[in-house]
């Protein structure tokens, strides 16, 4: 067993970004990445902006060069792994075969949350994960007028801009008062929803779409539950997301509980439960010094930086991570960047401006008893660094103080 590789489960970037770690950090000993998908270990961002736009070609989703999993790892795509025994310190795969690991890395990211209603497996109804569903969905709006996206999350938002730039029809049902309201709360909420509206995207708040309707097998609108009906050549599902934590439950690893957002649980080092297991990306559930609970976080920048992490923790490094949540989007002529923590509406007091919303430039806050919980630059750049710097204050910066950022 002390000849078995170090073994890293998953397709995405944190995935990608922690065998890169650990070849950087001296591991020289075999090292396998195992993947359900049919390529090498990619980000996923470009899937419902410019890649599904067509601005941009595949090559733009791959952070790692071919080449370089040729060169240092043993790269087993399209096989997904169903197993895990943590005694036997084993893996098994969906063809039958077994992988031996002396650590491994759980990067197994999550997948699209279905919706149980009638005519959800009709034909062009998409969901939004991975590269392949990009294509599909990429193809069917060039051959289609009418888009429907049911949630309001930042996929469903993401996509309904692309679309609106390629000159379709949107409409986007949401359960909240406003689009992507149960991160950002309705006040910012109601930024997105001008900007939408601004654009001719139709929303529909507070609406529960009750069946996807359709004829010869092909989805032609959906219905929802006070009966009204809308056209749409192209169903997307964008209902959120679920952690693929299913090799970590076989395997009795704890998980954290729902109402911390799920997940596997991790220390700071992302170590979790299990011996010489650790876990990176959106299934990591982490500590956090700063917000006094786990953050499980579905975003880019985690996985960049959570992969690395774990990579060095696995080679023996103890610094607990530190990292605040950071998350972005570009949609039409908006670009925004957020760094921190809310855990939902009803945990701020506060929200403060900097800057004007009308013009789309400015800085809010979100804050709670005077401190700053978390903050959103928008089309102002190059201000991460004093936002976590306020963020981390020990003391209240004061409102006054946060109005006037500049």
């Amino acid at each position: 067993m002390s000849h078995a590789p170090f073994v890293i489960v998953g397709g995405g970037l944190a995935a990608a970004k922690a065998a890169v770690t650990l070849r950087d950090e001296g591991y020289e000993d075999d090292l396998v990445i195992v993947t359900g998908e049919a390529h090498r270990p990619y980000e996923r961002p470009p899937l419902s902006k410019d890649y599904l736009r067509g601005e941009a070609d595949r090559s733009a989703v791959f952070t790692v060069d071919e080449d370089w999993f040729a060169r240092n790892a043993e790269l087993r795509t399209g096989e997904p792994a169903t197993g895990l025994d943590p005694a036997a310190r084993r893996l098994s795969l969906a063809d039958g075969s077994t992988v031996d690991y002396k650590k491994l890395l759980l990067a197994t990211g999550s997948n699209p949350r279905p919706l149980p209603i009638p005519g959800s497996d009709l034909q062009n109804v998409h969901l939004l994960r991975t590269v392949e569903q990009s294509d599909l969905l990429a193809s069917a709006l060039h051959e289609s007028e009418r888009v429907a996206i049911v949630g309001d999350g930042w996929i469903g938002m993401e996509v309904a801009a692309s679309a609106r730039q390629l000159g379709r029809e949107v409409t986007v049902f949401g359960l909240g008062a406003e689009p992507l309201e149960r991160v950002l709360g309705p006040e910012m909420g109601l930024v997105f929803a001008k900007l939408h509206t601004d654009h001719g995207v139709d929303l529909r708040r507070r609406t529960q779409v009750a069946k996807i309707l359709g004829e010869d097998g092909k989805a032609t609108g959906v219905e929802t539950e006070d009966g009204k009906r809308v056209e749409a050549d192209i169903v997307l599902i964008a209902v959120g997301a679920t952690p693929n934590t299913g090799l970590a439950v076989e395997a009795g690893i704890n998980l954290r509980a729902k109402d911390l957002g799920g997940g596997i649980a991790v220390d700071g080092t992302l170590r979790t439960s299990g011996p010489d297991i650790w876990a990176a990306g959106d299934i990591a559930s982490i500590p956090s010094s700063r917000y006094g609970r786990p953050i499980r976080v579905e975003h880019w920048q985690t996985a960049l930086d959570t992969g690395p992490h774990a990579a060095k923790a696995m080679l023996g490094a103890e610094e607990p991570y530190d990292k605040l949540p950071y998350f972005f989007t570009d949609q039409y002529d908006l670009g925004m960047e957020y760094l921190g923590f809310v855990a939902g509406p009803d945990a701020y007091d506060e929200v403060v401006v900097s800057g004007s919303v009308e013009s789309l430039e400015f800085v809010v806050f979100w804050t709670k008893g005077g401190r700053v919980l978390a903050g959103m630059a928008v089309n102002t750049w190059e201000r991460m660094a004093e936002l976590e710097s306020l963020i981390r204050a020990e003391e209240p910066p004061g409102t006054e103080a946060l109005q006037s950022f500049r």
